[in-house]
């Protein structure tokens, strides 16, 4: 590292458990998030800002006026710009020391398949039940940890599926692929724009305690938020023996 970057990360370098070690741990990681909105703003921003190596972003989606109220990784002026686009170059404008791949596609079975071997984490910030799905099968072929939130109306939900973590299950052992819940969106049923960025922004916590290997990461641990009372609920988790992904045989 040189003085500049110390410059830049001091106040995590001088965190008796993250230090230099640590940061360069950071630096030399790769994390691909899926999904450029409420969720996966402020986690680019802040994966951005801590100085994660390399951040490959892919969202299909365009900017549009309607998400300018939560999703602060973009702007007015980017309005009909694809969203990964958008997200870059806020990241590139916050710290240009990073190298940014923005893939302006949907995340379907084939890219996933080429882009989850190369990560050292993967965010879920997507608001669909098939791409949870598929991105969660990715992670487990992988053997990579998956950081994984939802959130809607004032309610929120954040887990760390860790195929390292002993007894941590994975996405489709609380959800299983054949239970299809009710769908919900954001677009029909609203979100409160805080509860977005804060989950958000635990999710770029996690995905950084993972990268750096400090801290406890959210492994086995599903945490629920309502952001109407700011109350935290957290639920023990474990791996199911029937799950149809990770299930072992």
């Amino acid at each position: 590292m040189d003085d500049d970057q110390l410059l830049r990360y001091s106040r995590h370098v001088l965190l008796d458990e993250w230090g230099v070690e640590a940061q360069r741990r950071v630096a030399a990681a790769h994390a691909v998030v899926i999904g450029a909105g409420g969720l996966g703003s402020p986690a680019l921003l802040y994966l951005a800002s801590a100085g994660v190596g390399r951040i490959t972003v892919v969202d299909h989606d365009s900017v549009d006026l309607t998400n300018l109220q939560r999703q602060v990784a973009h702007s007015t002026e980017r309005i009909g710009r694809p969203k990964a686009e958008s997200a870059a170059q806020a990241m590139a404008a916050l710290n240009p020391g990073i190298r940014i791949d923005a893939l302006p596609s949907r995340a379907d079975e084939a890219l996933l398949q080429r882009l989850v071997p190369e990560a050292d984490v993967v965010l879920d910030c997507t608001d669909g039940f098939d791409a949870r799905q598929a991105i969660n099968r990715a992670c487990v072929r992988a053997g990579k940890p998956l950081v994984w939130a939802a959130a809607v109306r004032f309610d929120a939900q954040l887990s760390v599926y860790d195929p390292h973590a002993p007894g941590c299950p994975c996405y489709a052992c609380l959800f299983p692929p054949d239970t299809r819940p009710q769908e919900v969106a954001c677009a029909t049923m609203g979100v409160f724009a805080p509860l977005v960025g804060m989950t958000g922004v635990m999710q770029a916590g996690e995905a950084l305690k993972l990268l750096a290997q400090v801290g406890r990461p959210l492994a086995s641990r599903l945490l629920m938020l309502d952001g109407r009372t700011l109350r935290f609920d957290e639920l023990r988790v474990a791996a199911r023996a029937d799950c149809p992904v990770c299930a072992a045989g």
